[in-house]
């Protein structure tokens, strides 16, 4: 299990997450937010257990679903928060928005507005470090509804058969768009399917962040030491909307459903396991919001004041 210092480390990287995408929200209705922004509120257990086992060299790919990847993962808040607003000091340069935060630098090899298109990109980065020598990892996040595509059976036999450092993580958090899980999984458990593979397939509890971090902790051991990937599969909830363009369309959610979630929220849940262990007081809570607050006010008054990218500068690149 992780140490003391990590544990604060997860919950505080968990309520970041948390404040980014109501921050975001916010600055969406004002203007200030352009696009098809997803909201990763409910999810931060698997994003923050999941990073928490990786180091800085190892490489994530993302989803359209991105920010709390790349916040987990390191990236500088002001250029996330640039990116969204669509400055030049953002990840990409403000010109690739919500869905594409990309930073090399902290290993994330990008977000994905194709609905699985980040499962085959994965291939190369772990294939190059088998290649390389290196034992460096790759962790591909992908959602339930992706598990459907075809390069997600592809891809999943090509790392199975050249035993690559790769981790796939599944994010099943029930709902592809607006359409529930029930509807288009033949199999509930995304990780039954690695069986087919010849890989282990793992189920983790997506909003316990011990849980997600000590079976992806294994998986990791497991890629370093050259024995192939593995198929970790999170449990979880998305307890918003698709995005905030179709936030006003019809979700179809049961309330007792919404409310059974609503109790297993991770950040609660996290926070209420270090409390009994004496390992968080009210105090130190307090702290961490705090300082979250002045990293925010920070932040976004760096992506207010940064300019736009230059217009003939952006033809040059893609003319």
């Amino acid at each position: 299990m992780p140490d003391l210092e990590v544990k604060l480390k997860m919950l505080k990287d968990m309520m970041a997450i948390r404040r980014f995408e109501d921050v975001i929200k916010r600055l969406y209705k004002e203007g200030l937010v352009e696009g098809a922004i997803h909201c990763y509120t409910g999810e931060e257990a698997v994003a923050v257990g999941v990073c928490a086992a990786l180091r800085k060299d190892d490489y994530i790919f993302s989803t359209h679903r991105g920010h709390g990847h790349a916040i987990a993962k390191g990236c500088d808040l002001k250029r996330v928060f640039a990116e969204l607003m669509g400055r030049s000091t953002g990840l990409s340069g403000g010109m690739g928005g919500s869905m594409h935060l990309f930073d090399l630098e902290n290993g994330l090899m990008g977000g994905n507005g194709i609905v699985g298109g980040g499962i085959p990109l994965s291939l190369g980065t772990a294939y190059s470090a088998k290649y390389r020598g290196t034992d460096q990892v790759t962790v591909c996040f992908f959602s339930e509804g992706a598990s459907n595509q075809g390069t997600f059976h592809e891809a999943i036999n090509m790392a199975s058969l050249w035993k690559l450092p790769l981790i796939f993580i599944c994010e099943n958090n029930l709902f592809a768009a607006t359409t529930p899980s029930y509807k288009t999984l033949s199999n509930p458990d995304v990780a039954a399917r690695a069986a087919g593979y010849s890989l282990p397939g793992v189920i983790a509890d997506g909003n316990d962040v011990l849980d997600v971090y000590e079976e992806c902790n294994t998986a990791v051991e497991r890629a370093r030491k050259g024995e192939g990937p593995t198929l970790l599969e999170c449990k979880t909830y998305r307890v918003e909307g698709h995005c905030m363009v179709l936030k006003d369309l019809p979700q179809h959610r049961p309330k007792q459903e919404v409310e059974e979630w609503a109790k297993k929220d991770p950040i609660d849940v996290f926070e209420q396991k270090m409390i009994m262990m004496g390992e968080i007081s009210n105090k130190s809570r307090i702290e961490i919001d705090q300082k979250i607050n002045r990293e925010f006010e920070e932040a976004i008054a760096f992506a207010k004041s940064s300019p736009f990218p230059d217009v003939q500068e952006f033809k040059k690149k893609v003319l």
